[in-house]
């Protein structure tokens, strides 16, 4: 069954009563599974799921978790058929850009040519289409894909080497599985009668390949989505999964929902003129269940400034009303297309003294400190992880040096192993004076001691008793500038505890591995407190407003360049992606929606004309004079990019100018023929 749920349609309560009926019409609940892509969206659905069904204490319950957790479960049963240990580790952000950076090194290159954030990013599209470093090897185009591919291949034997995944790798490890072990698929599959897919639009490659493994032999597939709000292409998702779902699926029985329940009639009348322009998807028109309310403004500006400053003082005035029109400030957002948009409108947030929130800034689980504690924590659970072993032998401060460091990580090198195995036979063969030698025996009498308590008491209390063990908060004392900044970060170690303890609380039987596989699973939209989110004027991307709404929507910027976006003008493809990020931008809105542009936006330093979004003139009806913006567009943007990358060769020559002259030759093409011969 194929369920095409349109914007504020009501698709989760539509699984949760599914699920319910399966149940009423005589599936066993445990035999029922039911998967979503975020945490968040899991959490929702469990906690619907079990309100409606009000199972007994103890009693059978469907399953219902993100396919990353699905993924993990698999894995943990099988890994070892793939030569991973069961108890493997997940790595997050931060280490995989520490083994990153080590594969790059490792065939030296360095960040002018290819930083590690750029790899991940490479090898993160290949792994979300299944593909391995020799077949990324041998579809690279250009030098840059080339070297990436070769450092991909290192990067892959360092998580292997130290038994470690990578979030990607939950995906394409399970897809082998089921690909390779016919065994292992029939047993995976057999665990259940009837699978549920939300949000399928934003399937890659490797998750439809699991999913189809997995509901081949009964065929008791529902697959729930919109392929008008698939927007995440640029990570790997493909909207024809959704759109020959029939194809794949010849039997399956599709059903439509055309009721919106969210936005009012005019929002919604404008959210269907835009999408009927995209030709590549399912006809279905939605229909308001709310019907009048104001029509859409559209705004213009002379400038970014003036946009931000009319758009904030408005939303002031509502704000700041003392009867009984007055308008929370949690019931406004202001979306924009890119990260460099809101740096105006929070200086003007910040001028009328109303509170906002920033969503996608930096995370709480990327913060130094809860870095340094989850890092304690992996080490407790896994001895052998090196990249936690490094980041914590010295923080706080214990007179281990960098010379100390280097010499124990030769002795491992030399013996093929990770360090954290190695430990004690390296301190003994390095040759260290016995002053260095001691203190690393007591970091390792620390870390086997609260690893032995780790048998007999919960993850929480111990790590209370680690932190005021090694004094981290004397460390904070000693790096940060102001007693007010010490406290914050220290309160934030206490957010970390009170994360462990939060986990234990949920959890029937919680362990350490546990909460760090909880944690690594986690996803942005899980991260930072929800309440927060709910005292301001909310700020964001219109990729993390999906799946969200508010009563008064300010979409800005709707200018060519930002929306759609410049990149995409340039190369001529993915205008209908930018057409659906759109749709969901206006389909967030509730009450009142406003749509602003500026005549001249600032860009290098000077005021240039901005180009009217082709998606406001088409949202207009104004046609003829969208496909004139789009043509404008198209040669600016071009010319633009043009320009950009010959300012950045002409750079890059002075650069080499100033080098000593060396022979001429390609040393990336060169590098990736010496390497692939080795390794042939």
């Amino acid at each position: 069954m194929l369920v095409l749920a349109g914007a504020g349609s009501g698709k989760t309560r539509v699984v949760t009563f599914r699920i319910r009926e399966l149940i009423k019409h005589g599936t066993a609940a445990n035999r029922i599974l039911a998967v979503t892509f975020t945490n968040k969206a899991a959490r929702e659905m469990q906690k619907r799921t079990t309100d409606l069904l009000k199972p007994r204490r103890g009693a059978p319950r469907p399953e219902v978790s993100t396919l990353h957790s699905l993924c993990v479960r698999i894995l943990r049963r099988h890994a070892e058929r793939l030569g991973f240990p069961k108890q493997f580790s997940i790595c997050d952000r931060g280490d995989q850009e520490s083994f990153a950076r080590s594969a790059l090194r490792s065939i030296k290159v360095d960040d002018q040519k290819l930083k590690p954030g750029d790899l991940l990013s490479l090898v993160g599209g290949w792994k979300s289409r299944g593909l391995s470093h020799d077949a990324a090897l041998e579809g690279a185009s250009g030098d840059r894909e080339t070297l990436a591919a070769l450092a991909y291949e290192r990067y892959q034997a360092s998580l292997f080497a130290q038994g470690t995944l990578d979030f990607d790798d939950l995906l394409l490890c399970t897809e082998r599985l089921l690909s390779k072990f016919p065994d292992v698929c029939a047993e995976e599959a057999k665990r259940f009668d009837q699978l549920m897919i939300d949000e399928y639009q934003d399937t890659n490659a490797s998750q439809y390949r699991i999913i189809r493994a997995l509901a081949l032999r009964h065929r008791n597939l529902c697959v729930v989505g919109d392929d008008d709000q698939s927007i995440y292409g640029w990570r790997g998702a493909e909207v024809q999964h959704i759109l020959n779902f029939t194809n794949d699926w010849p039997e399956a029985l599709v059903v439509r929902l055309m009721t919106n329940y969210r936005s009012r009639e005019p929002i919604l009348a404008l959210a269907n003129t835009l999408i009927a322009n995209n030709t590549t998807r399912h006809g279905k028109v939605l229909e308001a269940h709310r019907k009048g309310g104001p029509a859409p403004r559209f705004l213009r500006f002379e400038d970014e400034t003036a946009e931000a400053n009319s758009i904030v003082r408005e939303i002031a005035q509502k704000v700041n009303r003392e009867d009984e029109e007055r308008v929370p400030p949690h019931h406004f957002a202001i979306l924009f297309r890119t990260n460099e948009q809101p740096r105006a409108f929070e200086l003007e947030l910040r001028r009328e003294k109303l509170r906002y929130t920033l969503v996608g800034g930096q995370s709480f689980f990327d913060r130094k400190e809860v870095r340094d504690m989850l890092a304690y924590l992996k080490l407790l659970a896994h001895p052998t992880d090196e990249v936690s072993l490094l980041r914590v032998i010295n923080t706080p401060s214990r007179g281990i040096g960098t010379g100390t460091i280097k010499s124990l990580m030769e002795v491992a090198v030399s013996k093929g192993k990770p360090l954290g195995e190695v430990l004690p036979e390296a301190i003994r063969e390095a040759d260290l004076a016995p002053a260095s030698a001691e203190r690393i025996h007591g970091f390792v009498r620390l870390m086997d001691k609260y690893r032995a308590r780790l048998e007999s008491e919960r993850s929480s209390v111990l790590l209370r008793a680690l932190v005021a063990e090694i004094d981290y908060k004397s460390e904070l004392e000693r790096t940060c500038k102001t007693p007010a900044e010490v406290e914050a970060r220290y309160l934030t170690i206490d957010g970390v505890v009170r994360s462990v303890e939060e986990y234990e609380a949920r959890t029937e039987q919680p362990t350490l591995a546990g909460f760090l596989e909880d944690t690594a699973l986690a996803g942005r939209d899980d991260m930072g407190d929800d309440r927060e989110k709910q005292s301001g004027v909310t700020l964001m991307t219109l990729h993390s407003a999906k799946g969200l709404e508010f009563p008064h929507v300010y979409m800005v910027g709707m200018e060519e360049g930002l929306m759609p976006h410049r990149r995409v003008i340039a190369e001529g493809n993915g205008v209908e992606e930018e057409r659906r990020l759109c749709y969901v931008g206006v389909t967030r809105a509730q009450d009142t929606l406003t749509l602003s542009l500026v005549k001249s936006r600032t860009k290098w330093g000077k005021a240039r004309p901005s180009i009217p979004s082709r998606f406001l003139l088409e949202m207009r009806g104004e046609k003829e004079k969208a496909a004139q913006a789009a043509e404008a567009a198209e040669t600016l943007m071009r010319r633009e990019l043009a320009a950009e990358a010959a300012a950045d060769r002409a750079a890059a020559e002075r650069a080499a100018g100033k080098k000593k002259k060396k022979v001429r030759l390609n040393p990336m093409a060169a590098l990736a023929r010496s390497m692939n011969s080795a390794r042939r």
